[in-house]
């Protein structure tokens, strides 16, 4: 059975940072790329990061390119997302999902995914 859990969120100040986890049991990690993402109050849920998990290719969506990291951690099974600079409009609720890939874009990734967690609140205050 796969559960899958995200932590870290929190409330910050505009310009705070926060760093995400996510771990996920019952799960091969290695034939996946693992991805965040959030969904905001009264909007859909859009996909912001992700990361193949054998190669460590990146992607990010241009609303938070430059501003947050997404690294994994072979030996834990761990997916991390370092949030900097964050802005009020980051506020939401953040997910990890997986997909087998390849990458195709935020439209189809993890479309498939039917294991979500409960999800970490972030929110960012102006």
């Amino acid at each position: 059975q796969v559960h899958v859990v995200e932590s870290g969120g929190g409330l910050v100040q505009a310009g705070g940072s926060l760093r995400l986890s996510c771990t996920a049991s019952g799960f091969n990690f290695v034939n996946y790329i693992w991805g965040w993402f959030r969904q905001a109050p009264g909007k859909e849920r859009e996909g912001i990061s992700c990361i193949t998990w054998t190669s460590g290719s990146t992607y990010y969506a241009d609303s938070v390119k430059g501003r947050f990291t997404i690294s994994r951690d072979n030996a834990k099974n761990a997916v991390y997302l370092q949030m900097n600079n964050l802005l009020p409009e980051d506020t939401g609720m953040y997910y990890c999902a997986a997909d087998l890939g390849p990458f195709h874009g935020w439209a189809t990734f993890a479309a498939d995914f039917g294991d979500w967690g409960q999800g970490t609140q972030v929110t960012v205050s102006s």
